[in-house]
């Protein structure tokens, strides 16, 4: 007898090992970069209007450590402008360089592997003063909303994601990756890519909900289909990610409406694309069929708690501002960082998660650390604990140039204060959450290195995201780390002095 669909895994073991990096695939692949086909970074709907969004937004102004630690003002009905806002500080474009040749650099709020930015943003929506109920494209280029489909279709979404909240959510955010413009520089590892970001990307989204006064919920069970095919897209070039559930609750939503096929032309991303199997088989294999599978899957809410002393920590910029100033580090300086600042940006990244899965554990990403210049510590090899709050030493010694092998060769590695290594005991994650617990394990990574990127900047620091060798890592770290597989990096530092600054923008 076969196991149900949501405990399969088979699927999920062969793409991680197929797509690990080591010393050897790397020299051995002979990808290169096209740069005639390198994917345009919009997706645009030419025979749609833009609905222009409010350029005078809710500044979010409360400190950025405060609101990663779940403290914000009480309770605010969502609007549209909170919801630009929002929109925004999640996925806008907030810097702009121009290089010598005139080639003009778009960066967005949140960090995305390659500067590729294959996350989308869609907006499924009930009433709201000052715009239609409807399902939304969010476009960050002109800062505009495209409507895919005129009325309330929140009860919809609901019935895709067995999920009756969000009938009353007066809006949703869904999350989507169009694979090619990822896979065009990465190839088939790109599907990691995809949870990486957009969980950069939701650690801004939560950040700036609890900075506004709103709520949210990510949803991360729900049949793949029915979401793809409520905003029209196909689910092998552009599949669903995650949903972003906004509260508070407000006007339920009315009968189901009948959901027709989207034909709207979208401009091409490039003249040409490569198929990367492995991303659709992946993709696929991990999908739910049916809202009774979906609600097996996620069983029952979470409820793990982490009940952790304050980290005390210096005054921190403004979540809005800290945004407007991240980027990805590209060069560190050989300086150290405090150790109560590195203290800080552990508590906060791994704070609570709002998911709609039932979490067996504290988290299923756990954090190991290579530490080179932090004050108050010694250089080594170290585990946080989560549950405790606390950074054991595993062993000590210099290890930079190692630090700089196990993050794919990079200088970055070597050359930061502190690196974060994100592992998983992907067998357990599989075992209970099926296939589909890959998404989970590589999200939760990328939620926390996300929150790491706005503590380091909050606190005056550097940070970036890397990729890495897979196995050397979980060797490194060995025995501490025996069973668990390495799953993302984030370096943090002091930014090396008299790096061209790109010029900072507000909305629009």
């Amino acid at each position: 007898m076969s196991p149900p669909e949501h405990a399969a895994s088979e699927a999920a073991r062969h793409y991680h090992t197929a797509t690990k990096h080591s010393y050897w695939s790397v020299r051995s692949s002979g990808h290169y970069l096209d740069w005639d086909t390198k994917p345009f970074l919009y997706k645009i709907y030419p025979a749609l209007e833009p609905i222009r969004l409010p350029q005078a937004l809710p500044w979010a102004t409360q400190e950025t450590l405060a609101v990663l630690r779940g403290e914000g003002p009480g309770a605010q009905a969502l609007t549209l402008e909170r919801l630009a806002s929002l929109l925004f500080f999640s996925a806008g474009v907030t810097k702009k360089k121009v290089h010598a040749g005139g080639d003009e650099i778009h960066f967005r709020a949140a960090a995305s592997t390659g500067a590729l930015y294959e996350v989308e943003v869609y907006v499924v929506a009930g009433e709201l003063p000052g715009l239609d109920a409807g399902v939304y494209h969010f476009c960050p280029g002109d800062f505009s909303l495209r409507r895919l489909r005129a009325g309330d279709f929140r009860q919809a979404l609901a019935h895709a994601a067995a999920l009756d909240d969000i009938c009353r959510a007066p809006a949703t955010l869904v999350l989507t990756a169009i694979f090619w413009r990822n896979a065009w520089k990465y190839q088939a590892r790109a599907y990691r890519h995809c949870y990486w970001d957009s969980g950069t990307m939701l650690a801004n989204t939560l950040a700036t909900v609890t900075a506004l006064g709103a709520s949210a919920r990510i949803v991360t069970g729900f049949v793949d289909r029915e979401v793809d095919r409520l905003l029209g897209i196909d689910g092998e070039r552009e599949g669903s990610l995650e949903l972003v559930v906004l509260g508070p609750p407000g006007t339920p939503a009315p009968g189901p409406a009948s959901i027709p096929p989207i034909e709207y032309e979208v401009i091409p991303l490039s003249k040409t694309e490569v198929d990367y199997p492995l991303i659709r088989e992946m993709h696929a294999a991990s999908a739910l069929s049916h809202p009774e599978v979906v609600q097996a899957w996620r069983s029952a809410p979470s409820s793990v708690t982490l009940t952790r002393p304050a980290i005390p920590h210096s005054p921190s910029g403004g979540l809005g501002d800290t945004i407007l100033r991240r980027g990805s580090t590209r060069r560190f300086a050989h300086e150290p960082i405090d150790y109560e600042q590195l203290l800080a940006i552990m508590d906060r990244a791994t704070a609570e998660i709002p998911v709609d899965y039932a979490q067996v554990g504290p988290c299923l990403a756990e954090c190991y650390l290579i530490v080179n210049a932090v004050e108050g510590l010694a250089p080594g090899a170290y585990f946080y604990s989560r549950e405790e709050g606390r950074i054991e030493l595993l062993k000590a010694g210099e290890f930079r140039a190692q630090a700089g092998y196990l993050c794919l060769e990079q200088e970055l590695g070597a050359d930061a204060s502190a690196v974060i290594f994100f592992l998983a005991d992907l067998a357990s994650v599989l075992e209970r959450y099926g296939n589909r617990g890959y998404r989970l394990a590589n999200l939760e990574a990328g939620i926390m290195g996300g929150r790491a990127y706005l503590c380091a900047y909050a606190l005056g620091l550097g940070a970036s995201g890397l990729t890495f060798h897979d196995d050397d890592v979980a060797r490194f770290f060995a025995p501490h780390a025996e069973g668990k597989d390495a799953i993302f990096v984030t370096v943090l530092g002091r930014a090396a002095r008299g790096l061209a600054r790109p010029e900072l923008l507000a909305p629009g």
